[in-house]
């Protein structure tokens, strides 16, 4: 899997991610509630929900994140529709092996992440909280796989949660406070999120937010 930039909205730290899940196929639905349920930091606020009542549930809750069904849409347009109706949702699409040519158009289409169904419980997680943050996730083809082993790295939720802070303007001793763990441990964080995204320091993770 992999990522890239794009603006961040504002989240306050320690507000739990509120997700709602479309209708899945029985194993996978089964399986998406069971590790977004076993995540503190994520509030399942509605799951199974069938396609044509999305725009209800996404009017009624207003969740951060949606994991929307490739096989229920239509068409690419009906992604549209919704990412344009609730543009503070951002939209996760699992589908069954997406090609990247699908993924790339799902993403020009509205969406956030492009993942495959089979993709891992936690690197589903990890697409869900990058989501949140307005990053773009997408799935590694498996010749990128098998050619690049030392692509880019997902970051951690908790990764997330720093670089939304320090996108916030925050200094290390802020964030220390904020998410009551010492300085140190915010530095070894930025220097990780650094690397993972490719910059220099904060001048340049700044200018990535701002794409």
């Amino acid at each position: 899997m992999r990522h890239r930039g794009s603006t961040l909205s504002p989240v306050s730290a320690g507000d739990p991610v509120t997700v709602v899940v479309a209708r899945f196929e029985d194993l996978v639905a089964r399986g998406l509630q069971a590790f977004l349920e076993e995540d503190p930091s994520l509030a399942l606020v509605a799951r199974d929900v069938e396609h044509d009542r999305l725009p209800v549930v996404l009017s009624a809750h207003r969740p951060r994140v949606a994991l929307v069904n490739f096989g229920s849409l239509d068409s690419a347009l009906e992604l549209q529709r919704l990412a344009a109706g609730f543009p503070d949702t951002r939209l996760v699409v699992l589908a069954s092996r997406p090609s990247p040519r699908e993924c790339n158009q799902m993403l020009a289409f509205g969406a956030t992440a492009c993942l495959s169904k089979d993709t891992e419980a936690r690197d589903i997680l990890s697409a869900v909280h990058l989501a949140s943050r307005g990053l773009h996730v997408l799935p590694r083809s498996r010749e990128q796989i098998s050619t690049e082993p030392l692509g880019p790295e997902l970051l951690t939720a908790r990764e997330a949660d720093v670089l939304e802070l320090l996108q916030g303007g925050r200094s290390n001793a802020e964030i220390a406070l904020v998410l009551n763990v010492g300085v140190e441990t915010v530095r070894t964080h930025a220097r990780n999120i650094y690397r993972k995204l490719g910059v220099a320091g904060r001048r340049e993770l700044a200018a990535l937010g701002r794409r």
